[in-house]
């Protein structure tokens, strides 16, 4: 379930916030820039289907965000419990960093968890099968895909060669609870 927590970037043991309501957590992260919709595709997807089904699939608004957002490119990212080496993937993303462009994502099956540092806040949005989320350009954020991840989403790129991570180097992400995937069949 689509989950919005909200911590003093000082004390990560009682939100401020937390609800599951869309329309709350849309409003609520809009005060800070961040954009948050739910995203219907077009269609109903097995989870086995490729890539290229993926976005065939969500061509209608892939094609709105592009133009309304200028992405320049799409592609989808898959992590299940077949992909090789997962720990290490989740390392990776964990630390607090920032990108040169806009990072857009639209789930399409599974969950992760963003947490965005901002306004002396930090905000956890857990985005599930259909939420949208994007974070501007130079915001401080990290992901965590979580112990068992399971997730497809579509990425937005402004650029062909897609963003690269810049670390804060702000240990800040340790002091918060990591993501713990839902178990799925």
């Amino acid at each position: 379930m689509s989950h919005l927590t909200v911590y003093l970037e000082n004390d990560a043991r009682r939100p401020e916030l937390s609800t599951a309501d869309p329309d709350l957590m849309a409003g609520h992260l809009a005060h800070i820039g961040i954009l948050f919709e739910r995203w219907a595709a077009d269609a109903s997807l097995p989870a086995s289907a490729d890539a290229e089904a993926v976005l065939l699939d969500h061509a209608g608004p892939i094609a709105r965000m592009k133009a309304g957002r200028r992405f320049g490119s799409v592609d989808v990212v898959r992590i299940t419990p077949e992909t090789e080496d997962t720990a290490a993937l989740r390392a990776k993303f964990l630390d607090e960093h920032t990108h040169d462009e806009d990072e857009a994502r639209a789930f399409v099956e599974g969950a992760g968890a963003f947490y965005i540092h901002l306004d002396r806040r930090v905000f956890r949005i857990v985005c599930e099968a259909g939420d949208l989320l994007s974070i501007p350009a130079g915001t401080p954020h990290w992901f965590d895909m979580g112990p068992r991840p399971r997730f497809t989403a579509i990425r937005f790129f402004t650029r062909p060669d897609g963003w690269v991570a810049v670390p804060t180097g702000d240990p800040i992400a340790a002091r918060f609870p990591l993501f713990e995937s839902p178990v799925r069949a």
